[in-house]
């Protein structure tokens, strides 16, 4: 009986002696920051879905041709891709790509000259001392939050009193300042161009100049590159200032142009399908140059540039 009562008193294998015995114990709980984090991708989940819905609806209607678009599921894909497109090409002697060349034209050379005079603009302001700076930056600054519809009609007085209106100018010359292009060019000059670098060249026997585009201009790439396609995306989608400024529809971007269409559409439905194959068209350039531009941005430019 002493010996049962020894076996059944000893600890099983495996435990220590005097331990209580139990279940075994349940797995942590995840963190708490862990779960908190989900709700920020969700959020971010929910507004690229917002966004892309609209894009995703232009691409599936573009398939569709004019019967097809008013009669069927609004994310199935229809049959009339081809037929859309060479009614497009077709339409008035092919103005669409006009259209299409005019946007390039206002955009890419537009987005190229602001983005030169924000270099310029930017890097003053961010290496060089002199009185009011401080205040001509407010000025501009402020300039971000005026919003263009309300510069459009006094650009237009003043480019009609040049008689420059319907012109190709009266689209480029409002878009070469950028107050925000200035300052995002102030804030990466400031942070990426160091001083002593600058100091240095000019202890060399640089320019003023030589300075700028030898050093200032490819330490500021980065930035640059960016303002160059918030700006080239700005002008392609810009609609109000050739709207005010042209009336030759030779000289339309490809926005005014389609706003044409869409407004000849309420009394021929059968442009409705031109204007949406249209709208698919004018991504393409937008998506194409995202994906080449991305290559010239890069992190930590300035590597090593200055020991200190």
């Amino acid at each position: 009986m002493i010996g049962l009562a020894e076996r059944k008193s000893a600890p099983a294998a495996g435990t220590t002696p005097g331990t209580a015995q139990g279940p075994p114990p349940a797995a942590p709980r995840p963190p708490l920051r862990r779960r908190v984090a989900l709700l920020p991708t969700a959020t971010l989940l929910l507004g690229a879905l917002y966004c892309l819905l609209p894009a995703a609806w232009v691409v599936v209607a573009a398939t569709k041709s004019g019967r097809e678009l008013f009669s069927t599921f609004t994310f199935l894909p229809g049959t009339g891709f081809t037929e859309n497109l060479t009614d497009l090409h077709a339409y008035r002697d092919g103005i669409y790509w006009r259209w299409m060349a005019n946007s390039a034209f206002y955009a890419g050379l537009g987005a190229l000259l602001s983005t030169a005079v924000s270099a310029v603009s930017g890097y003053a302001l961010a290496l060089y001392r002199f009185p009011g700076r401080e205040a001509l930056f407010k000025v501009l600054l402020a300039g971000v939050l005026v919003p263009p519809v309300i510069l459009a009609v006094p650009q237009y007085l003043l480019l009609a009193e040049a008689d420059l209106t319907d012109t190709y100018l009266s689209v480029l010359l409002p878009l070469l300042l950028s107050p925000y292009g200035v300052y995002l060019a102030r804030i990466y000059a400031a942070a990426a161009v160091p001083t002593d670098v600058v100091e240095a060249a000019r202890m060399d026997g640089a320019g003023e100049w030589r300075v700028f585009t030898r050093i200032g201009v490819p330490m500021m790439a980065p930035g640059l590159v960016t303002i160059f396609l918030f700006q080239f995306v700005a002008i392609w989608n810009n609609f109000l200032l050739p709207y005010i400024m042209l009336g030759d529809d030779e000289k339309f971007p490809m926005t005014l142009g389609l706003y044409t269409l869409l407004a000849q559409g309420s009394n021929t439905p059968a442009l409705y399908t031109l204007v949406i194959t249209g709208a698919l068209l004018a991504l393409l350039p937008l998506i194409a140059l995202f994906l080449f531009i991305q290559r010239f941005w890069s992190l930590d430019l300035l590597s090593g540039a200055v020991k200190s």
